[in-house]
């Protein structure tokens, strides 16, 4: 993270409404706007950003321009924490991207919003591509921009398909296989799961949903949470089956990753189309 600029011309803060500050419009980008729904106050007086929110740690920034980070902030504000309703997706692409049946485009099948009855215009090349990469992203749960970006150069590097490639590094992911297995019921309980250390790779602890696995590794659940009514719960879904490139055996809850599956191998809920996604990125 480099330098931002934290106020406005002068340094000095424009008051709002409920009382409190914010930087001028010249210093008002994303790192700030994130920063703000974290919980951060400018405080006029001191001059700095305090971050007050539960999970945040308080920290303080310098006023006036060339204000820097801390790395505490900075750390917080690179955590792909998915803040806005995980089912807006959906609406937003008139599918049901996972195929769930509590999914609210089975009754409503218009985009979000209060002008999102309105009639669709016709989308650019542009619009497509950056639909099918918005598709494939949100349907793999919290992947940031920067990490999805990141698997696409990996794919790049690789010789061969890179759009095969690609989605072959998505389903290598921890929470991918966890999602296959039927451990949980989505890929955001999957993450989830991984965080909080339920899931032992090859015997040992691994809490990185983005932990790429390889052929013949071994996934199971820890002992103790085997027994837990979600997981179980989630065994039994039958709105999904168990794709043939996960081994899984749900009376010991453990999956053995056979083999990095081809596109047409993996069971999408609606039609994913990688081939647009590198389109989009070889802009």
């Amino acid at each position: 993270m480099t330098e931002e600029c934290w106020t406005g011309g002068g340094g000095n803060p424009l008051l709002q409404p409920n009382g409190l500050t914010r930087p001028g419009r010249a210093g008002y980008d994303p790192v700030i706007r994130a920063a703000r729904r974290a919980g951060a106050i400018f405080h006029a007086t001191r001059g700095s950003f305090e971050v007050l929110a539960s999970g945040f740690l308080s920290t303080a920034l310098p006023s006036g321009r060339g204000g820097r980070l801390t790395p505490d902030l900075e750390r917080d504000y690179a955590m792909s924490k998915r803040t806005s309703a995980k089912y807006k997706l959906d609406r937003r692409m008139g599918q049901n991207i996972w195929g769930r049946p509590k999914s609210p485009v089975n009754r409503r099948e218009y985009g979000p919003g209060q002008h999102g009855q309105r009639r669709k215009s016709k989308l650019s090349d542009f619009g497509i591509q950056l639909r099918a990469k918005q598709k494939l992203k949100g349907y793999y749960g919290n992947i940031s921009e920067k990490q999805f970006n990141n698997i696409y150069k990996e794919a790049v590097r690789r010789p061969g398909d890179t759009s095969e490639i690609l989605v072959g590094l998505l389903e290598s992911r921890l929470d991918a296989i966890v999602y296959r297995a039927k451990f949980v019921s989505t890929v955001f309980a999957a993450r989830q799961f991984i965080n909080h250390g339920h899931v032992r790779v090859n015997g040992k602890r691994v809490n990185v949903p983005s932990y790429r696995c390889k052929p013949g590794d071994l996934v199971s659940v820890k002992g103790s949470s085997k027994d837990l009514a979600f997981v179980l719960e989630a065994t039994q879904l039958a709105e999904r089956d168990v794709p043939e490139y996960v081994d899984v055996d749900h009376g010991k809850m453990t999956a053995t990753f056979s083999r990095v599956p081809a596109f047409a191998e993996i069971p999408y809920a609606v039609q994913m189309e990688p081939n647009l996604v590198v389109e989009f990125y070889s802009r």
